[in-house]
């Protein structure tokens, strides 16, 4: 019975490939080469399967640079609205400060000539207390007087038999006529000093309800900015987080780097002798002035640590970190086309650019922080060691040198000399980048 299946198969497959002889002549004889059915179906089965194979590598290589495509102009988008808003943010800062310091001033200003006016006003009315009473006293004894001398002329008329009269009596009421205007004088100038002090009173109240609207203003101003401030540096600080580092540590060792002081961000002074409203928005502007020096501390750091992929070109991923082989693989591996262009994931400097046994030609780049990156199997060096270069900078071409199947990019980040995963890093990255 099996035997017959077996013909029954070989006939099925000799009639649909029925069986060839391929001849080759030389100059004295000829031979062929029998091709059975089996081998023709062997043949075209591998044939099939090789087309299908390269068929569905190709589309899955095209969907990949698709991808990586638009995951690159995505990052860029974002990054450039990211720039934009920070950008507005200072320039608002920065508009909004003014505003308050010019109001300050206004203030000030005003509060010095209601302090003159006032002391002005003190002295006038002192000098019209003096003034009242040394004219109450004058009178008094005027009239005293007066009353005497009128009492001696009227005894001495009554005792003569003579009627009073004399240049004395005129020059007395001479004397209280000029006394009589002194005192309308002093009463006028005492009315105008006290209108003035009206209107300086009326002008505090005024600039006290400005000040109040300015401070009203810059209170809300200030807390867009701390809320902008707290949505810039949050990110930021969990990246760092994330990728198992001390961002308090990381700030101290770029604020020692950049040392020097004065500038845009030079702390506000608060005044002892100024009102709690100004101190209190003194504290607060100090308060995001330090963080915005955390945020911009925070982007220098960002610069010195491998966050972005070395490869900006379409790739695939092939292999990533950990035991393979029984084996430790201390990095990712990226597949591509032979010259794919290698850049630098973060600024540093180069501290080795050649061959080093299984990793081919190899690039080592040391950051800040310990950090150091390497990138293996490359077919050509565009740097040379001791070389300063940044983040996005081409530093060489990727290829198939050292211990190597195919053209691939074999990516380490090491911290202290241990080896990381580079994925860690650079899921980090992709939330800011």
């Amino acid at each position: 019975m099996t035997s017959r299946l077996a013909q029954r198969v070989h006939a099925a497959l000799g009639r649909r490939f029925p069986e060839r002889r391929l001849f080759i002549r030389s100059d004295d004889h000829t031979r062929f080469i029998r091709l059975r059915p089996a081998t023709q179906l062997a043949a075209w089965t591998g044939s099939t399967v090789l087309v299908g194979w390269a068929i569905i590598a190709t589309a899955i290589v095209l969907m990949d640079s698709i991808g990586a495509g638009n995951f690159r102009a995505q990052a860029i988008r974002e990054k450039m609205v990211y720039e934009d808003r920070l950008n507005a943010l200072s320039a608002e800062r920065d508009r909004y400060a003014a505003e308050a310091v010019a109001a300050q001033e206004r203030f000030a200003t005003a509060l010095t000539q209601v302090s003159v006016m006032q002391s002005e006003l003190l002295s006038a009315e002192e000098r019209v207390r003096e003034l009242e009473t040394s004219l109450g006293v004058v009178q008094g004894t005027l009239r005293r007087a007066v009353a005497e001398r009128e009492e001696a002329r009227m005894r001495l008329a009554v005792a003569s038999g003579e009627t009073p009269s004399g240049p004395d009596a005129a020059e007395l009421v001479a004397a209280l006529d000029v006394l009589a205007d002194a005192l309308a004088d002093t009463a006028a100038e005492r009315d105008r000093h006290a209108s003035e002090a009206a209107d300086a009173v009326r002008l505090a109240g005024d600039l006290d309800l400005e000040l109040r609207l300015v401070e009203e203003h810059n209170d809300a101003i200030f807390r867009q900015l701390e809320e902008a401030m707290q949505i810039s540096v949050e990110p930021l600080d969990r990246v760092f987080r994330s990728a198992g580092l001390d961002p308090r540590r990381l700030l101290d060792q770029v604020r020692r780097g950049y040392a020097g002081v004065g500038g845009p961000l030079t702390p506000i002074a608060v005044s002892t002798s100024g009102t709690m409203a100004a101190n209190d928005a003194a504290v607060r502007a100090n308060r995001i002035l330090d963080r915005l020096d955390d945020l911009n501390t925070y982007r220098i750091a960002f610069q010195r640590v491998p966050f972005s992929m070395p490869l900006q070109d379409g790739f695939r991923f092939t292999s990533g970190f950990g035991p393979r082989w029984n084996r430790m693989h201390e990095g990712i591996d990226l597949a591509g086309p032979v010259g794919t262009p290698v850049y630098a994931t973060a600024d540093g400097v180069v501290t080795f650019a050649g061959w080093q046994g299984g990793y081919g030609r190899l690039i080592k780049i040391r950051h800040e922080f310990g950090i150091e990156t390497r990138y293996a199997h490359l077919n050509a060096i565009r740097v040379s060691v001791g070389q300063r270069v940044s983040r996005g900078e081409r530093i060489g071409d990727m290829g198939n040198s050292g211990r190597s199947t195919g053209p691939h990019l074999h990516y380490e980040i090491r911290v202290d000399g241990e080896a990381i995963n580079p994925m860690i890093y650079i899921s980090a990255g992709n939330d800011v980048l």
